[in-house]
């Protein structure tokens, strides 16, 4: 049996999908279910149990024998909540209690860590792992995703496969639950087709013009095909980036989703919040050479095709992955 931590959310249960597609439907999913929206992602899908994440640790404990392999997906994500309490549970100690049962049981484990991670990027966005405790988080999400990352370095027992996977800007399909979470794509999609424009932020740096701010957007379709890749051919053990390893401005973005659409580029700029304005990223991106270097050498949709596959195939028919 295999584990999907998660499953009911983005990343999860796109990841549920593909292994369908490959043939695996002996899932054990887990995740918190009480959001009617988010279950609406694991529709059609195929596994054998859904299990809250309260009772998940106690039951993988005393069932390790019947696992096979567990992809640790499941986090709490929202960027602007500053309770680290909630974080130290739900992406630390939780992550910890999962890698000490599968180190214990000869379980592999993938699991999320983000590039949330990199802070403002002053140390640029390489995924060495000697650097990685001089990061520099900007906000309590990001800093429970390092201190995972770092422990796990530290640690002399470990699964005999693992694998801590830094996303980037992921977008793609199965993210209606997320809400102010959700995808600079979703959001700007159902804006334009509400206003007829999107609004994105102003710069408030003299080195950046409006709109031209910097992500390494990646599709999740991207992403799941690394994690599988990961799975089935067993690189060294470590902590890999997961990004296009192509920086876009989020005027590109936008203007692939009026493409896509086929309606004229019409965009709107607005001051940052003040809220997020000190810890706002200008420039993130992937440095992958560690990844091509396990072997890995598919080449990564751009954002005019996963835009468009996104928002053709799935946006406009409210069709989920």
């Amino acid at each position: 049996m295999i584990v999907v931590t998660g499953a009911a959310g983005f990343i999860g249960s796109c990841l549920v999908a593909q292994l369908n597609h490959a043939g695996f439907t002996d899932l054990l999913l887990v995740d918190d279910f009480s959001n009617m929206e988010k279950m609406k992602n694991l529709q059609q899908k195929k596994y054998t149990e859904l299990m809250h994440r309260n009772i998940f640790l106690n039951w993988f404990e005393n069932n390790a024998a019947s696992i096979e392999y567990i992809f640790h997906i499941g986090a709490k994500t929202d960027t602007t909540l500053f309770d680290t309490k909630i974080f130290d549970e739900l992406n630390v100690n939780y992550s910890k209690s999962i890698w000490h049962i599968c180190s214990e049981n000869n379980i592999p484990m993938l699991y999320a860590s983000s590039a949330a991670t990199y802070g403002a990027g002053e140390l640029g966005y390489d995924d060495n792992e000697i650097d990685i405790p001089n990061l520099k988080p900007l906000n309590p999400y990001g800093q429970s995703k390092q201190d995972f990352d770092v422990w796990a370095l530290q640690q002399k027992n470990h699964p005999p496969q693992w694998y801590g996977l830094k996303f980037f800007n992921v977008y793609g399909p199965n993210e209606f639950h997320k809400a102010r979470m959700a995808s600079v794509v979703f959001h700007a999609f159902y804006q334009i087709k509400k206003d007829g424009f999107v609004k994105l932020f102003k710069s408030h740096r003299t080195d950046f013009k409006d709109g031209e701010q910097l992500r390494d957007f990646v599709y999740v379709k991207d992403l799941i095909d690394v994690i599988l890749f990961l799975k089935n051919e067993k690189p060294s053990n470590g902590i890999y980036n997961l990004g296009s390893g192509n920086a876009r401005t989020f005027k590109d973005l936008v203007t692939a989703i009026f493409t896509a659409l086929q309606l004229p580029v019409n965009i709107e700029y607005i001051d940052t919040p003040l809220d997020i304005r000190d810890t706002y990223q200008y420039y993130t991106q992937a440095n992958m050479q560690k990844l091509i270097a396990a072997g890995y050498h598919q080449s990564f949709t751009n954002i005019e095709s996963g835009v468009a596959d996104y928002v053709i195939n799935y946006l406009q028919t409210n069709q989920y992955e």
